[in-house]
């Protein structure tokens, strides 16, 4: 029998809020949770404009990386923000959320990147790296994301060598060390 060794403690399943799959009961999940109904319940996003577990997968100098892309949210059918959980400290997680939403559309790097514990949140302009909001309130409702949109600039995906620096970057940043 294979027996998965992992440092979270596990509480069963719970379903999916967006979704309803069935999920494995963990805090890092949990907080994921919260998050996806602020965005409905607070933030007024419609269920089927978020769009949960998205993956870039990597390899690179030996070790294959799957990131996963919490959420992204999609309104008239264009990707403008991705949202990044992860325990602990934010400034650590602004790059590699960067780099995700630089390459995970097929045809154009999303302008948003959202980094998140769960109890603070920065905002990203991922053209320029740069923190443009601070807090869960800086990430934009559906009605400001409406206003927003117009303003917003869908440059082409990277081509080349810099998509690949780029998903180096994700690479290194997204693997995980504390099990190997």
């Amino acid at each position: 029998m294979s027996e998965h060794l992992s440092h979270h403690l596990i509480y069963g399943t719970l379903t999916d809020y967006l979704t309803d799959e069935e999920l494995t009961d963990t805090d890092d999940e949990r907080l994921r949770q919260t998050i996806y109904r602020m965005m409905v319940e607070q933030k007024g996003y419609p269920k089927n404009e978020l769009l949960p577990r998205t993956y870039i997968d990597t390899f690179f100098t030996h070790h294959f990386v799957r990131s996963t892309i919490d959420l992204t949210v999609r309104i008239r059918t264009l990707s403008l923000m991705i949202i990044r959980y992860g325990p602990g400290s934010l400034v650590s997680r602004e790059r590699a959320a960067v780099a995700a939403a630089r390459v995970i559309h097929p045809d154009y790097s999303i302008p948003l990147a959202v980094v998140t514990n769960g109890y603070d949140a920065e905002l990203l302009d991922t053209m320029t790296g740069k923190i443009i909001g601070n807090g869960l309130d800086s990430i934009p409702d559906r009605a400001g994301s409406l206003l927003l949109l117009p303003t917003l600039t869908f440059h082409p995906k990277p081509k080349g060598k810099k998509l690949e620096r780029e998903k180096r970057i994700l690479n290194a940043f997204d693997l995980e060390r504390c099990c190997i």
